[in-house]
């Protein structure tokens, strides 16, 4: 495995139900990096996300999805997240009857070798730690994973998630939706607190407003099923100012909806 991790994606196209939706995706994310991937509604972002970790809705048609030179695509959901990915969902999951500190003390120890599981003290030593810095109650670690929760809470939730597991690609699915400023700066804190040469991420958001806190390295506009423009942080701020319609001009762009859902 390489020391710096490496998710190289070509030429990727991706159908839900017979229906297209990537149409030949290509990029590349080291670690030590930020991509932030942009666009209007329904033009297949979050379809990326989803195919990546591997969810049964979306079907690979083609292309190829390298983790650290291997295979992403052969691997089942569990292996990829033991290999170093990990997504934060737009809409998690809330699951009765499993405590926040029980699951995540299960998802830590599933990457440790056998014989290597972290201890009880130093875990719950580390989780307390990444709470107070995300502002979050002590008694999260006893509530049943996401049941009850805000939205607020759980976008926290997740990024303690990601703090915990520490993931050499991470992948931030409209993190941003539905947080007001204070929780945002705390959720883009903690993304930052992240940032180091052993992790790279996508950040999928429709808003530059995230970006003014978690600054990308590359900024990536998606239409049509494809990266259709890449460029720097400027990308994101004339995308705010001015939208996506001179995009569609300088590209001869009409209709760049291809499904849905974003």
């Amino acid at each position: 495995m390489s020391i710096s991790p490496k998710l190289e994606i070509k030429d990727l196209n991706v159908s839900i139900e017979d229906k297209e939706i990537l149409k030949g995706v290509n990029l590349e994310v080291n670690g030590g990096e930020i991509h932030a991937i942009m666009g209007p509604n329904g033009t297949g972002k979050s379809t990326l996300a989803q195919a990546l970790m591997g969810h049964p809705r979306y079907e690979v048609t083609g292309g190829s999805v390298l983790l650290d030179g291997e295979d992403l695509l052969e691997m089942e959901v569990d292996e990829r997240a033991r290999k170093g990915l990990f997504l934060a969902m737009q809409y998690p999951s809330e699951i009765s009857g499993v405590t926040n500190s029980d699951f995540l003390r299960s998802a830590v120890n599933a990457k440790q070798p056998e014989g290597k599981e972290v201890s009880i003290m130093k875990f719950m030593k580390q989780l307390d730690k990444k709470m107070a810095q995300l502002g979050m109650d002590e008694s999260f670690a006893n509530r049943y994973l996401n049941e009850g929760f805000s939205g607020g809470e759980k976008k926290r939730n997740e990024i303690l998630q990601l703090m915990m597991l520490e993931p050499r690609i991470a992948i931030l699915d409209e993190i941003d939706s539905g947080l007001d400023i204070d929780a945002l700066k705390v959720v883009a804190d903690g993304v930052n607190s992240m940032r180091n040469p052993n992790t790279g991420f996508l950040i999928i958001t429709h808003y530059q407003r995230l970006l003014n806190y978690i600054k990308p390295d590359r900024v990536h506009v998606v239409m049509q099923g494809r990266i259709v423009k890449s460029g720097g942080p400027e990308l994101a701020e004339r995308l705010e100012a001015e939208g996506y319609d001179w995009v569609k001009e300088e590209l001869g762009i009409e209709d760049e909806t291809v499904e849905s859902k974003a």
